[in-house]
């Protein structure tokens, strides 16, 4: 398994569609206000090298221990949202309406996903405060 030194350096792919500003100690702040949890370090260190965006081939799905729609093995990972409202694009920030949107459980704070799969951190079992698991929900 990959080193998270290794992921972080060579996460994001070269395409820039979908990108955010640099990701802020203040806007981390509104975020994790406005989600109502605290985001875990590791994201924040990967949303500090690129603010969401593309993401690598070499990382671009997210395993699974059962078959999807997708794949046996893995649903898509093709990009992860970041932190803010400058690009037009689905943010971090539009979790809340998203899971009202789909019928997802909460809390939850979608990373990645079109409707019809997401991929989540997971605050259920931990706490608002706590280490989330990450989940797919399809």
């Amino acid at each position: 398994m990959a080193q998270f030194d290794e992921v972080k350096a060579t996460f994001w792919g070269e395409v820039r569609y979908g990108v955010e500003p640099p990701l802020t100690d203040a806007v981390v702040q509104v975020a994790e206000r406005q989600l109502g949890v605290c985001l875990p370090t590791s994201l924040l260190e990967i949303l500090r090298v690129q603010n969401g965006g593309v993401v690598a081939g070499l990382w671009n799905a997210f395993l699974t221990d059962v078959p999807t729609s997708w794949s046996k093995d893995h649903v898509p990972l093709d990009d992860m949202m970041g932190i803010g409202r400058d690009n037009g694009q689905l943010s971090l920030l539009d979790t809340a309406y998203l899971v009202e949107e789909w019928g997802l459980p909460s809390p939850l704070v979608l990373l990645s996903g079109d409707g019809h799969c997401w991929i989540a951190l997971d605050y259920r079992a931990c706490g608002k405060r706590g280490e989330p698991s990450v989940t797919c929900s399809t």
